[in-house]
């Protein structure tokens, strides 16, 4: 018998873009290292270029996971019967709950390029953390998810 799928699992990787950025990266590095000769110069492109990549990769590797009764967001797990009814947020109340509707002890998995986020109030009372803010391209699938475990938990 198989495992079944998680519910919910969500990469934020980095846009395409910024990739293009890490290959510019990496030519500008070849650049100031022209007046030293051709080794140094392809040197330049692939070291400059290979570090830029390993930067925007692991920027762009943070991971959103509802499993087994758990939200695992980037390096934070949370047990779903800890976290509050989710919410979710357009793109501009997602912007007012990065900047100043902020709470400095929420935990945020926020990326600037993704617009939408989803909003748990952590209801546990030994936790300090006020909620959690993620940012999500599929923000209402996420909710979705989080509220079926929510609910399966409670039924069981």
């Amino acid at each position: 018998m198989q495992p079944a799928a998680p519910p919910y699992d969500e990469r934020l990787t980095a846009p395409r873009s910024w990739w293009l950025i890490a290959a510019l990266v990496g030519c500008s590095c070849a650049l100031m290292l022209l007046p030293l000769g051709g080794l140094p110069l392809l040197g330049g492109l692939i070291g400059g270029t290979a570090l830029a990549a390993v930067m925007v990769s692991t920027y762009g590797s943070a991971r959103i996971r509802v499993v087994a009764g758990s939200l695992i967001a980037g390096d934070a797990r949370i047990p779903v019967s800890a976290l509050g009814e989710p919410e979710v947020l357009d793109a501009e109340e997602a912007r007012a709950w990065r900047t100043y509707k902020a709470d400095p002890r929420a935990f945020m998995l926020l990326r600037s390029y993704v617009p939408a986020a989803v909003r748990i109030e952590v209801t546990d009372p030994a936790d300090p953390t006020p909620y959690v803010y993620l940012s999500s391209r599929e923000p209402a699938a996420l909710a979705a998810a989080l509220t079926a475990v929510g609910a399966g938990q409670q039924a069981g």
